[in-house]
């Protein structure tokens, strides 16, 4: 089968669904940023 990579992502044209699967910009949907502070 075809093996999607971050050079071809897929997804996102019209109403076919949200963002780009398969893309750096895919994970930003599952992700969210958190402020850490560490003392060393």
């Amino acid at each position: 089968g075809l093996i999607s990579t971050e050079v071809a992502p897929f997804g996102g044209i019209k109403q076919s669904g949200l963002g780009r699967e398969g893309s750096k910009y895919g994970i930003d949907d599952y992700t969210e940023m958190k402020y850490v502070c560490l003392s060393v």
